[in-house]
Parts: C-alpha cells; structure tokens; sequence
C-alpha cells in the first residue's frame, strides 16, 4: 500500500521528504548519494585545511609578536568561509556525481507512494542508464550557467543592479533547486527537459516555495550535507502529487 503523507506547500514537500528518508526500505538508497557529499566535501575540506594550516604558519611567522592574537579570530573566520563556500561550489559536482543514485532513490520514493510496482532491471539497469542521466545533469549544467552569469553580472551595476541582484538571485537559486531535484522522477519517466520546465512552471508558487525552501537549507553549513537525499525524496513526492497525468506507468529502464 502507499505510504500516506499529506502537504499542499512546497517548504511541506521538504517535511515531507524528511519523514520519507528515514524509512527502512528506503535507507540503502539515501545513504549512497549521504556517502557521495560526505567523501566530496570531506576530502576537499581536508586539503584546503592543510593549506590553511601552512598559510597560518607562515604569517604567524611574519606577524610580529604584538599581532599574534590575530591568529584566534582568523583561523575560525578563514574556516567558516570555506565551509560556505563549499556549500554553493561542491553542491553541483555532488549533484552530477551522484545522478544515477538519485534517479534510483527518486524511483524508490515513487513506488512506495504510488504502490505500483516498478519494472526496471535493477542495478544492471541503473549502471546501463548512467551515460543518459549524466547527460542530463549537463543538460541542467548549460541552462545554469548563462543565466548564472546574468544574474551575476547584476551586482556589478551600481545602486539599482546591486540592489535587486542579491533578490533575483535568491530567486533564480530556487528555481534551479526545483529543476535540479524535480529532474530526477521526471527523468526516470524520460520526460523532455523543456517539457519538465514547463510543467513545472505552472504551479511555480508551489515549486518555487520547494526550491526556496531547499535553497535556504543548502546555504546552511553541515545542513547541506543531507540536502540532495532530503530533496530528492520531496521532490519525487511532489511529483506523485501534482503530475499524475505525466506518469506514463512504471518506470523501464
């Protein structure tokens, strides 16, 4: 039978993909893309540490002994940034990394909301799908960064651009967050991109409320780590909910 959770807001399909990751069938295939973001950002925190720690050593070096107590607010200054800036630069390399897992998962969530069985060839079927859902991610990756590169361009605009710059960007960020997460239960259908855009486009209060929401928790240290499951499964949730008639029967892989 389908699992019963009920929401009409998108920040509720993001509640609502809380209470999905942590079901027992499902856990297996929320840990896998939980270990990509662990092992990603991780390891590159650990090497940008070290040379941080060389970069410390040699100005406390250089600093004279009167400045010395500089070191105590910079060294958790210098941290925190770079754990900021690894949540918006290593989110997309995760995302793509992790592609195949998340179309899995997306068709997991699918089967136990709807309760129909899914037809695929399991892992064999994932590993022969790979090449199509990392062409997607690229697909999603070239709509990304022109528009990322106007939005930008904004804050270079005296007064007015940089007053509006940082809103509009809150709002393309979101809009691409439900692309991203929303992309995978449409994908595993083999829904056209720009068909998947335009559905998604008129109920843009409920998907953009998703995507605010699921933007806000990815600019969140440490919080970032468990965004790509957490979405992954709201989105395949609000999928089941609002686009029964783009749901062509059980996924074939």
């Amino acid at each position: 039978m389908p699992t019963a959770y009920h929401t009409t807001s998108g920040p509720g399909y993001l509640l609502k993909g809380w209470a999905l990751m942590w079901e027992r069938d499902l856990r297996l295939f929320v840990l896998i893309p939980l270990a990509v973001n662990l092992v990603l950002f991780g390891g590159a925190f650990y090497v940008l540490y070290i040379q941080l720690e060389q970069l410390f050593a040699w100005l406390e070096q250089a600093m004279p002994d009167y400045l010395q107590w500089l070191s105590y607010i910079l060294w958790p200054l210098a941290v925190l940034t770079i754990v900021v800036l690894f949540s918006l630069t290593f989110t997309s390399i995760a995302n793509m990394l992790a592609a195949p897992f998340n179309g899995l998962l997306a068709e997991r969530v699918e089967q136990k909301l709807t309760g129909v069985a899914q037809n695929d060839s399991g892992w064999l079927g994932l590993i022969r799908d790979t090449p199509r859902m990392l062409g997607r991610e690229w697909r999603k990756l070239a709509y990304y960064v022109p528009r990322a590169i106007g939005c930008l361009l904004l804050f270079l605009v005296p007064a007015f651009g940089q007053t509006l710059a940082p809103v509009i960007w809150f709002a393309f960020s979101a809009w691409m967050m439900t692309i991203q997460y929303c992309d995978y239960p449409f994908d595993n259908h083999k829904i056209d991109f720009r068909l998947m855009r335009r559905a998604l486009a008129e109920k843009r209060q409920l998907t953009w409320g998703f995507g605010a929401s699921v933007t806000l928790c990815s600019s969140l240290p440490f919080v970032n780590l468990l965004v790509m499951p957490l979405a992954v499964c709201g989105a395949t949730a609000l999928w089941v909910d609002h686009y029964p008639q783009l749901r062509t029967g059980p996924v074939s892989r």
